[in-house]
């Protein structure tokens, strides 16, 4: 049992000078307060010695340095560090020079995956003072006023860097937490991309995040996502265990569970090399058209910009083709991220209209996959906006111009060779290309 210690006077003393001691009574609440009293000053303190923004000169003794940028570094003590993960006292060990001060990028330390500076900041401050904290709101949720914010790319992506940069530092107790966050909301994550970052890491941390692993391949086995994402996306023994998962539950169209017939695979593979010359001669064997191999659809999803729009340029295949999973290629390069691309596609009559089977547009895919804070964030003059928001404000302007919902029209070309104009701007004047959207400009340079 946990006593109080407590000041007494000793009642049988001689003459005036009273005679102290100490009696323990059963109070433990009266020293449970004064504990986390004192915790939460040391974990202040220690928290002020990594930003404290009174005093700047706090950094003077720092003895190592993670840079995140060309532009931003974030300066550690190495004591502090090794004191409390494993990780960092094994990378501080094996430095040579103690007095000097050691650097660090981030490339080095998050070697399988990139790290926001959010999120490592996040980080390195839990590991300082011990205080589970969350990442800015604006940060973590998207730009689509609908989205509840739980399976948008923002949100997940804020989850599975802290999951994974906890992972890389060792710090077992954090790891089970995010574990149990991705757990939570797995049901609700929007979008291949998302489940299969999700599981990337789940494979990257595998023994501990089994049952985050087993979930995320249970969801992708029941899912209907082709075998070619998938191969792009995973190593080849986490492929054949969903594919003989599929195969022994009879899961799943049997054209998403298969690979693509000799003819479309060699198309594919001319992409993959950028080989425009032999993608015109395969298709000349009559084997196979650009629309059977869904060959815009791959080039869109993983091809350069070049490749993709000397493929279009042959107006050999329908830019509002559906794959097999009922998304045109619109909705393809929206999940792309690539503005220029979205461009090519609007400028040969894609349809911004045009709904996935789950009621979206392309336009609403770009806004789940934008963060609230870089899309509304000023861009500083000769730097470029992120690529998600130019997305979004191009798809916004080519819906305007898009009236009638499912209707090709000649003003929606119009839009794409108007934005066209605009991105190439750069590339044929070899200067700064600049769009005037929503009162604010966009630069594109590349």
């Amino acid at each position: 049992m946990d006593y109080q210690t407590t000041l007494v006077s000793d009642s049988n003393s001689i003459g005036s000078n009273n005679i102290c001691k100490y009696e323990k009574t059963h109070s433990p609440e009266i020293t449970i307060i004064p504990n986390i009293v004192a915790l939460n000053h040391l974990s202040l303190n220690l928290e002020s010695i990594l930003f404290d923004t009174q005093n700047s000169n706090f950094s003077c003794y720092s003895d190592a340095k993670i840079i995140v940028s060309d532009t931003i570094d974030i300066p550690v003590h190495r004591c502090i560090l090794s004191a409390r993960s494993s990780y960092f006292k094994k990378l501080f060990s094996s430095s040579e020079e103690e007095e000097k001060i050691e650097e660090y990028t981030m490339k080095e330390i998050m070697k399988d995956f990139e790290v926001g500076f959010e999120s490592m900041v996040l980080v390195i401050r839990y590991l300082y003072s011990g205080k589970i904290k969350d990442l800015p709101m604006n940060v973590c949720i998207c730009v689509d006023d609908d989205c509840q914010h739980l399976g948008c790319k923002p949100a997940i992506d804020s989850l599975v860097e802290l999951l994974y940069a906890y992972f890389v530092f060792q710090i077992p107790d954090m790891v089970a937490l995010y574990q149990c966050r991705l757990l939570d909301i797995l049901d609700k994550v929007l979008w291949d991309d998302n489940i299969l970052v999700i599981l990337s890491v789940a494979i990257i941390c595998s023994t501990a995040c089994e049952r985050l692993l087993s979930e995320c391949i249970e969801i992708v086995v029941k899912s209907d996502i082709n075998i070619v994402t998938l191969e792009k996306a995973l190593p080849p023994d986490i492929l054949k265990q969903i594919m003989d998962s599929r195969s022994d539950l009879a899961i799943g169209d049997p054209e998403c569970n298969t690979f693509p017939n000799k003819h479309v695979k060699r198309i594919h593979m001319a992409l993959d090399s950028d080989d425009v010359e032999l993608v015109r001669w395969l298709l000349k064997e009559g084997h196979t058209t650009l629309d059977d191999a869904y060959a815009l659809h791959y080039a869109v999803a993983y091809c350069d910009v070049k490749t993709t729009a000397e493929i279009l340029d042959l107006g050999l295949a329908d830019v509002n083709h559906r794959n097999a999973r009922g998304y045109t290629v619109l909705h393809v390069a929206a999940m792309r991220k690539e503005p220029n691309i979205i461009v090519s596609l609007l400028t040969k009559g894609s349809r911004p209209s045009d709904l996935t089977p789950d009621g979206k547009k392309a336009i609403q895919i770009s806004k789940r996959l934008a963060r609230f804070r870089d899309y509304n964030r000023s861009t500083e003059e000769g730097k470029s906006s992120p690529k998600d928001c130019l997305c979004i404000d191009i798809l916004e302007q080519a819906e305007r111009r898009d009236p009638l919902l499912g209707e090709a029209s000649s003003s929606l070309t119009m839009a794409g060779d108007d934005l066209r104009m605009k991105l190439l701007y750069l590339e044929n004047r070899g200067a700064m290309c600049i769009i005037h959207q929503h009162g604010r400009l966009i630069y594109c340079v590349r």
